[in-house]
């Protein structure tokens, strides 16, 4: 397998810094299948181009099959996977240049978030579908493509031609955008991948889809191919993707975010912060929006004051794993009936959610889009209209305190935003003058003298003319 990317920006050998790998280097990679290895076989201050050739043991693949008999055992023998693009090199692509992928360069930030004139061809790229796939896939993200259909045999021309093609693409973008689409787009033009796909699947689209997908006219073609075809899979990445959802810190699987904020237990700190205030108002009826898979709910089942409590989240497989890790079904009936678990969107009016004592919107604001935020704030603060609003996010001020975050960087790869503490002010008063309530806000976490604490939380309450209304 192999695939190229070059560039004519100048100087064009900045490449190097960008994809953080040296162009006087042959660096080699072990990868699950084989090996990666990456070289430049051009680099100037006019042109440079990076190789990445992956070399793959077949036998070592038939050795990790497992089951299937004797037909399928042959087939693991004589197929093409180890010659064509498919998830093998997305693999590869996302091991190797881990780095660029995040869009973060040390000292060269500036260049990172650049538009360049980037170039890549991928060799013998399986198109499950024809060049008119390939165009529609690519050609709504602003690329030029040229494909080249290769011949089932350049011998018995007679045959035809094979569903291969060697396939050049060209555009003006950054780079980490450009290796977020053909990662994606790779698997989703063999239809096929190389690995079990399972729930953790839908965050690796969704991270990597997360700034061009929701707008892509052939998204649930992508979605649904990306994912093998499993139906609830592709449905629950289509409706986080339609804006009307947030994929909540607790979906997520080992992300760079839980990493950073691991070493000062801040997820600890939001709890004991967030039921610190639950304890004080004394709710009968609390809504955790954006539950994900219900470490919060946990902590409000503790609580035997609170009679309801409701966890809402767009995921429904999310709440799946709620049910199971909270043990739903084994409860006791007094304490089974007094949670629900609802799967709807945060930025719909939902009245089922209407009159409550308390909401709680825990590391959720920051996962929707800015365009979308009016429509939260509505369905919240204006249609369910619960007595205290708890809301915590990120200060992003907090960020240079962390290791190894490049400038401008967030936290979570799906963050939408992050707010300074002034921006979040500025939001936290513009709500409570549009809807009524009053605010305090607090900082959790180990304070900076001036940076903060690493999260900001916002607690609303009705401000006392609303409340006697």
């Amino acid at each position: 397998m192999l695939l190229t990317l070059s560039t004519t920006h100048q100087p064009a050998s900045d490449l190097g810094y960008l994809l953080h790998k040296h162009p006087d280097k042959l660096q080699t990679f072990p990868v699950s299948i084989g090996q990666a290895h990456v070289y430049y076989p051009e680099c100037s201050k006019e042109r440079c181009t990076v190789a990445l050739q992956l070399e793959v043991d077949p036998i070592g693949l038939v050795r990790s099959f497992k089951g299937g008999g004797r037909q399928k055992l042959l087939e693991h023998y004589v197929n093409d996977r180890p010659y064509v693009a498919s998830s093998f090199l997305s693999v590869a692509l996302n091991k190797v240049f881990r780095s660029a992928f995040t869009g973060a360069s040390r000292g060269n930030q500036e260049l990172a978030d650049t538009e360049i004139p980037l170039e890549m061809t991928i060799y013998s790229v399986p198109c499950r579908g024809g060049e008119s796939l390939l165009r529609r896939l690519f050609e709504p993200l602003g690329y030029e493509v040229e494909a080249e259909q290769q011949a089932l045999d350049k011998v018995f021309v007679d045959w035809g031609n094979s569903e291969y093609f060697n396939v050049v693409i060209r555009g003006t973008k950054r780079v980490r955008d450009l290796l977020r689409h053909v990662y994606v787009l790779i698997p989703v033009l063999d239809k096929e991948k190389h690995y079990w796909v399972g729930d953790d699947e839908i965050e690796k689209l969704l991270r990597h889809g997360k700034d061009w997908l929701a707008t892509h006219p052939e998204k649930e073609l992508i979605a649904s191919r990306y994912l093998k075809s499993r139906r609830s899979l592709a449905n629950d990445a289509l409706a986080q993707l339609s804006g009307d959802g947030v994929i909540p810190e607790e979906e997520m699987a080992a992300t760079q975010e839980e990493e950073l904020e691991k070493p000062i237990r801040l997820n600890d700190q939001r709890l004991d912060a967030i039921s610190e205030v639950v304890e004080r108002c004394k709710p009968s009826s609390v809504l955790d929006l954006g539950c994900g898979e219900g470490k919060l709910l946990r902590e409000l089942l503790k609580n035997r004051l609170i009679n309801e409590i409701i966890g809402v989240d767009v995921s429904s497989h999310a709440l799946e794993i709620a049910e199971r890790r909270l043990r739903l079904k084994d409860m006791p009936d007094n304490q089974r009936s007094r949670i629900k678990l609802l799967n709807g969107s945060l930025t719909y009016r939902d009245m089922r959610l209407a009159g409550k004592d308390l909401a709680i919107a825990a590391e959720v604001i920051e996962h929707i889009d800015l365009d979308r935020l009016d429509a939260f704030e509505r369905s919240v603060f204006e249609f369910a209209k619960p007595r205290v609003v708890v809301i915590t996010t990120p200060n992003s001020e907090y960020n240079a305190t962390f290791e190894n975050m490049g400038a401008g960087q967030m936290r979570h790869a799906d963050h939408r935003f992050e707010w300074t503490r002034s921006q979040f002010k500025d939001w936290v008063d513009r709500v409570c003058k549009s809807f009524s309530y009053e605010a305090e806000i607090r900082g959790i976490g180990p304070t900076n003298d001036s940076l903060g604490s690493p999260t900001q939380m916002a607690i609303f309450r009705q401000s006392p003319r609303l409340s006697a209304a």
